[in-house]
């Protein structure tokens, strides 16, 4: 699985695995849903993929989370008539190549890069206090 055309900002469907299920000893996402990749780093082994769940319930107040405007969710090959987040504060990781749960599938689409990258530049800036589950094979 080469996953080419994925790229920071692309929106793909992924079993996303949320920290509270992890916690509670739950190894599988319930259900597909969008994600967002936050960042792809290149590795020899396969590229590491940060990813992000997009939800249609409103986050609770002091959760990093964004609402999607109209326009980024046509853009990301999402409902546009559905009110949507970006959740941030925590994530997925899993590895193109090793991952028991990527799909060779193209992206649904992509966030435009002035509404993504601030996002990501506060993830980063708050990551240490951030928490994540790796899916990696």
């Amino acid at each position: 699985m080469i996953l080419g055309n994925v790229r920071t900002a692309s929106v793909i469907r992924y079993p996303y695995l949320w920290v509270r299920e992890s916690e509670k000893g739950e190894t599988e996402g319930r259900k597909s849903r969008p994600v967002a990749v936050g960042v792809r780093i290149e590795r020899p082994h396969g590229d590491l993929l940060l990813l992000f769940p997009v939800t249609s319930k409103e986050p609770q107040q002091g959760r990093f989370a964004a609402e999607i405007p109209a326009t980024e969710k046509r853009r990301a090959g999402l409902d546009a008539g559905m009110r949507l987040w970006l959740i941030l504060d925590e994530y997925n990781t899993d590895i193109v190549g090793q991952s028991y749960y990527l799909e060779p599938d193209p992206p649904l689409g992509h966030f435009s890069k002035a509404f993504f990258l601030p996002l990501v530049r506060e993830f980063v800036a708050r990551r240490k206090s951030l928490k994540g589950v790796n899916r990696a094979g």
